[in-house]
């Protein structure tokens, strides 16, 4: 239905632009009215899409405890109802589900969840769309740690206390002096490891290099391809997409490359990236460069794969009930640098509702949400005090190397970009990706560079 809806629209705009011409109306006036069609048109499509159910998600979470109450409810707002662009279709959705039932039976506000497209990228351009067209449909959305310099003309200033969270993380969402977003749960790149086919193999311990990496997973394919033809060494994120970025200067930076805005074609960065298109076909599927988060997550939690670059969720995921490798693999620091990730809640400045869509920004980063998302699903927490809690540490032992991770993790240059960055972002996967897929390192990250150059020239 929303699909023929859009179409529709598409179709009574068509006459409109031919009507344009025949009012022989001055090209730039022109021009702007075929502007404004085509924003309409993409923010109609984008309205429709919403209609559309999410893909049921591959491995669902099976929660053991319900979510705690909102603290100091206010039903000021009952009977209010707010869209919220929130989790993506995955692992994540049961967890969403759960809260925003607490939410409803506390606050008397309703909540439409919408889950946000799988790529990170996707998801920001669809944001776009609607702030472009200046759209109160949205209230509440979820958004990346490095989109808050780029979004915050368009989202509300929070009154919300930040005292007991990461203070970096508190910078990074201020703009301006103004808090735009709330730090939600964090990330970094970890590396999964089946403990099982390790031992079997006789090695005493993950690898702390990409040479041990590579020689490992090789040795570990071999060994079991002849009994699961499917299985492979090594899965990774290698979609033309900004989880591509993330593993990207992860490589970069771990072989002394440089940073992803001024040495992405040094000698270093191009052995980065042509070690990483060696991997295609040998330890890695030949389809990885298709691969999201949950297409790895698939191909490990299936046992299907002896190493898993990957995000900290993915250890509740592996644990599951069902899961063929519940039990049998760890998590380690990746061999080299760790970029930081993870996600943050935010306000539409367009929003009709915007202290109610505060109070759902407020419940789902509370202390008592994030450890209970931390416990139940491995969404790592932004609060510093939870990484000593006893139940959590019980059941994600690795939460113990984290704070270190964090310490020493990478970011990517949103401060410096500010608005520029998801562009910028888009000019270093896209050429990354040319290099995975056969093309030339040097003349691909050549254009990187001359291209990055030039969009952030004053």
């Amino acid at each position: 239905m929303g699909t023929s809806l859009a179409c529709a629209h598409t179709r009574k705009l068509a006459p409109l632009a031919e009507q344009a011409q025949y009012l022989a109306l001055p090209r730039v006036e022109l021009t702007v009215f075929v502007v404004r069609a085509l924003l309409w048109v993409g923010f109609i499509v984008f309205l429709a899409n919403l209609t559309v159910p999410a893909p049921p998600p591959s491995t669902s979470a099976t929660l053991r405890t319900t979510p705690p109450p909102v603290p100091r409810p206010d039903r000021r707002w009952a009977g209010t109802t707010l869209t919220y662009y929130g989790e993506r279709p995955g692992f994540g959705m049961a967890f969403e589900r759960a809260l925003l039932r607490q939410f409803e039976q506390d606050t008397g506000i309703r909540v439409n969840y919408i889950p946000r497209p799988l790529s990170a990228s996707e998801c920001y351009a669809s944001y776009q769309r609607v702030f472009q067209a200046r759209s109160p449909d949205v209230d509440v959305m979820m958004v990346d740690v490095v989109w808050p310099g780029a979004l915050a003309p368009h989202l509300v200033p929070l009154s919300l206390s930040t005292e007991g969270f990461l203070p970096q993380l508190v910078e990074n969402s201020m703009v301006d002096g103004k808090l735009v977003a709330m730090p939600g749960y964090l990330g970094a790149g970890l590396l999964y490891y089946r403990t099982d086919l390790l031992q079997r193999y006789g090695y005493e311990g993950p690898p702390r290099s990409f040479d041990e990496l590579e020689q490992m997973a090789k040795s570990i394919q071999a060994g079991e391809k002849p009994v699961n033809p499917r299985f492979v060494g090594f899965v990774w994120q290698g979609y033309t997409y900004e989880g591509l970025t993330c593993n990207a200067l992860e490589w970069q930076v771990s072989q002394g490359g440089g940073q992803m805005l001024d040495q992405v074609d040094s000698p270093e960065a191009l052995r980065a990236f042509s070690r990483a298109a060696g991997w295609i076909g040998t330890i890695s599927p030949a389809g990885v460069t298709g691969y999201q988060e949950e297409d790895v997550r698939n191909v490990f939690e299936g046992g299907n794969a002896a190493f898993m670059r990957h995000w900290p969720y993915c250890y509740a995921s592996g644990n599951a009930p069902g899961s063929p490798v519940k039990g049998r693999f760890e998590v380690a620091p990746l061999p080299g640098a760790s970029v930081l990730g993870g996600w943050e809640w935010a306000v539409s400045a367009y929003s009709r509702h915007p202290q109610a869509a505060e109070q759902l920004v407020a419940y789902q980063t509370c202390l008592p949400v994030q450890r209970w998302r931390a416990v139940e699903g491995a969404f790592l927490p932004t609060r510093p005090e939870l990484y000593k809690d006893p139940e959590l540490l019980e059941r994600m032992p690795f939460c113990a190397i984290m704070p270190e991770v964090f310490r020493q993790a990478i970011t990517r240059p949103s401060t410096r970009c500010r608005d520029l960055y998801n562009e910028a972002s888009s000019i270093y996967f896209q050429g990354v990706a040319t290099v995975l897929q056969g093309g030339d390192p040097a003349a691909s990250m050549g254009r990187v560079r001359r291209d990055l150059s030039e969009l952030m020239q004053p």
